[in-house]
């Protein structure tokens, strides 16, 4: 990985923040006996993100989570994203405590999928990326690999000009990396 944890005030001085999605596909409804663990870790892990270095922002809907909001129009695919200082406060809070313990079992709750389900992007300070947004982002990462547009934590990029606008495809862009999947849908 590549240490691009401070980067996040540009050459012209704006400021950055490193937006982040993860999607999981769930192996059984989540309210099943086989996700009862993850889904009582939810509100733990959503609470110590919170807490923690570097958090920004999260998404989640009025019950304090993100379990009913859909991406890619899909019933059984869960939605985390969330804002951080950087990628340093990102990687401190997912591989500790209990979320490291969840995502561990990860296997357990979602299937794996042979698409990137995890996507990082430079964002202005303040701004609040949308669900569709974060589509478009793994759509780029899994079509064009990582780029400064959106990339994964092997892959990372320094903040700056990643608009709105994706880069044109490149004839040789790389295979994207499988990324280490994040369990908790709203919080990490």
């Amino acid at each position: 990985m590549t240490d691009y944890g401070t980067a996040h005030t540009t050459e012209n001085g704006t400021r950055h923040e490193l937006a982040q999605v993860n999607i999981g596909r769930l192996t059984a409804p989540l309210d099943s006996e086989q996700l009862r663990d993850f889904a009582e870790g939810l509100d733990p892990v959503n609470a110590v993100a919170d807490a923690s270095d570097g958090f920004v922002w999260r998404l989640k809907d009025d019950t304090g989570d993100a379990t009913s909001i859909r991406i890619f129009d899909d019933a059984w695919l869960l939605v985390n994203m969330s804002v951080w200082r950087d990628t340093n406060a990102l990687t401190a809070f997912m591989y500790q405590g209990q979320h490291r313990e969840l995502l561990a079992r990860r296997r357990e709750f979602f299937e794996r999928l042979d698409e990137a389900v995890t996507a990082l992007w430079w964002v202005p300070a303040g701004h609040r990326p949308t669900v569709a947004e974060a589509e478009e982002r793994l759509v780029h990462l899994r079509t064009h690999g990582p780029a400064p547009y959106a990339f994964n934590l092997r892959t990372s990029f320094p903040a700056g000009d990643a608009g709105p606008e994706p880069e044109p495809a490149s004839a040789s862009a790389p295979e994207p990396e499988p990324e280490p999947e994040s369990v908790s849908r709203s919080a990490s």
